[in-house]
């Protein structure tokens, strides 16, 4: 399947320069998600998805992991949150978020949760 994506210079930008900037909870995740490291499934940072950025991105099973910072305790950015995860859901991704703190305090809890995703059925 083709993913339509809105690849405008200021996004490309924009995506480039976090993949420059992680958080440390994002490189935590990234060296475990990398080289095909989680179940041999291919995973991309910072992707351009249908005019957003999600933070890691699996096409083969359309899932989408978003790591939430304390920023996102905010109730407007909750809404935001919600209203762009009912997007990306309508568009047939499955999206998964994760607190900073659950990487930090049990990364391998967090594995074995999105390996339960990735070897469930994708819709």
């Amino acid at each position: 399947m083709v993913y339509t994506s809105f690849n405008g210079p200021r996004r490309i930008t924009k995506a480039r320069y976090l993949r420059k900037t992680q958080t440390q909870a994002e490189k935590l995740l990234w060296e475990e998600l990398r080289n095909r490291k989680l179940s041999g499934f291919k995973f991309r940072r910072q992707q351009i998805l249908n005019e957003m950025i999600v933070d890691f991105f699996c096409a083969e099973k359309k899932l989408i992991i978003e790591l939430d910072g304390p920023y996102h305790n905010d109730p407007l950015q909750r809404i935001k949150d919600h209203n762009r995860d009912q997007e990306l859901i309508s568009l047939g991704f499955k999206v998964y978020r994760i607190t900073n703190n659950q990487i930090f305090k049990n990364l391998e809890q967090t594995l074995k949760e999105i390996k339960a995703l990735l070897n469930s059925p994708t819709p």
